[in-house]
């Protein structure tokens, strides 16, 4: 495609003319509007004057740093410890947010993989716009070299407008009961739980109208300028496809402030690179990188690109901690065991089902539906109608049965599914040694997952659940 870039509100003036710094009561007037429509050249957080230098825009920009800390559960030691400010513009009170609150609210993800399928989830329910893949890769950062981590859909993408509700906190448009995202938290939590930074890339078709977005959440920016509030580059273009030609949207000065802060920040030193993440998108679809990778406790990198080809795992895979007599290896090498640590497997049950139309692939090979209840033999099926102040909430049949390995392996436990979704898989602590050999799989629509999705709320309804699920166990010895 012809790469010709013009100004849709001034046509007259080229990109490349250098952006005037602005006054800081011009800048916070804007920040109230930005905030208080949902537009804004950066996101709706916050449109603030960046202290960096923002005349540069070519690929001599600085070379994109890693962040101060690159281990996750110490990055949240954060110089500036201001926490979030509330202010009066024009007589309305905003809340600028530290940035600080991005860690903080991505510790809500214990475990790597729960944040990987967080991210999937947005895939899948783009299977109703017609999404038919979705990607989990390593790539390259071309900045350093380093390890980056790739997810990456042809579901109908987002105009700006989303991409923004997209980078924000607490805005959600998935209005279907049959979504599995609902707060508009998931991907904020769930890329900065696996990176310091990560960019998106989007395309998005709507009347013939073809648009392209790029965003930044850069948790190194912020703490390395010193920020107090989260500030969110981004820049927007529109596509002529019968000319080949490129429209920067929202005015010379918004843009060539973000992409100078794109271009410094970012695995990309120019807009050709930029741009170029664009080739093998398609007319619709998205393409998430995180990068700056966070490392574990230990030092290593959290997730393992080379101890196989085509999974990643969790670095230092989990040790069995059942009977290391002669069933050891059977124990190792059960998926009850082997999800914990490699993403493969997890992926593999991730969710009850799948469309046939549709595929996960991980590390360039198709990842393989497993359904658990297929595990057992001499299944039975359950009914169970949970009530609530007399009210049925809904019907949820149970498949329990043996485990095809049983006597010889010692695990039990209720994988428990939530709109399709992999939620808890729970474990019972019962007397009887024999009662271990049993597993069981339901979907439970009538509770509601945590934000992590790797748990349920406590609710009385959860509990009841519960206590049906241990009661099956029993009735069914």
């Amino acid at each position: 495609m012809q790469q010709k870039y013009y100004y849709k509100d001034d046509p007259a003036e080229h990109w490349k003319s250098k952006s005037q710094p602005r006054k800081q009561d011009s800048e916070e007037k804007k920040s109230s509007n930005a905030l208080s429509t949902g537009q804004s050249s950066n996101s709706v957080l916050e449109q603030g004057q960046s202290p960096v230098d923002d005349t540069g825009i070519s690929s001599s920009s600085a070379i994109c740093p890693a962040p101060l800390c690159r281990q996750f559960w110490k990055a949240g030691n954060y110089e500036d410890r201001l926490g979030s400010k509330a202010t009066l513009q024009n007589g309305k009170n905003f809340l600028h947010v530290h940035p600080m609150f991005l860690h903080s609210n991505a510790t809500s993800h214990k475990w790597a993989f729960g944040a990987i399928a967080e991210l999937l989830d947005n895939a899948i329910d783009e299977i109703q716009n017609g999404a038919a893949f979705v990607i989990v890769d390593k790539i390259s950062n071309p900045r350093d070299g380093t390890p980056a981590l790739l997810i990456q859909d042809d579901g109908g993408g987002m105009d700006p407008e989303a991409m923004r509700r997209c980078m924000s906190f607490g805005f959600s448009d998935k209005k279907s009961k049959s979504v599995i995202g609902q707060y508009g938290n998931g991907f904020k939590t769930s890329s900065m739980r696996l990176g310091a930074d990560v960019i998106v890339f989007s395309r998005h078709l709507n009347d013939r109208t073809l648009t392209q977005s790029i965003g930044l959440l850069s948790y190194t920016f912020l703490t390395r300028t010193g920020h107090d509030r989260i500030v969110v580059p981004m820049v927007d273009y529109e596509l002529n496809t019968s000319t080949g030609t490129v429209n920067a949207l929202h005015g010379r000065d918004h843009f060539t402030l973000n992409l100078s802060l794109l271009l410094q920040w970012s695995p990309y030193s120019s807009e050709t690179e930029l741009l170029k993440q664009f080739d093998d998108i398609g007319h619709h679809g998205t393409k998430i990188i995180i990068y700056n990778l966070w490392f574990s406790d230990g030092g290593n990198m959290e997730l393992d690109f080379d101890s196989d080809p085509e999974d990643i795992r969790i670095a230092g895979d989990v040790i069995n901690k059942f009977d290391p007599g002669a069933f050891r290896q059977l124990h190792e090498q059960h998926i009850a065991n082997r999800f914990h640590y490699s993403l493969r497997v997890y992926l593999s049950i991730l969710y009850l089902r799948i469309p046939e139309s549709f595929s996960i692939k991980l590390r360039g090979k198709a990842v393989e539906h497993h359904n658990i209840a297929n595990d057992l033999k001499y299944p039975e099926f359950i009914l169970y109608r949970p009530q609530s102040a007399g009210c049925l909430e809904g019907t949820v049949i149970t498949t329990i049965g043996f485990l095809k390995d049983a006597p010889h392996i010692s695990i039990h436990g209720f994988n428990v599914y939530h709109k399709n979704r992999l939620i808890l898989v729970s474990v019972f602590n019962l007397i009887n040694d024999l009662l271990l050999l049993f597993s069981g799989v339901l979907e439970a629509n009538f509770i509601e997952p945590t934000h992590s999705k790797q748990d349920f709320e406590r609710t009385s309804l959860f509990q009841k659940l519960e206590t049906r699920l241990k009661e099956m166990t029993w009735e069914y010895w």
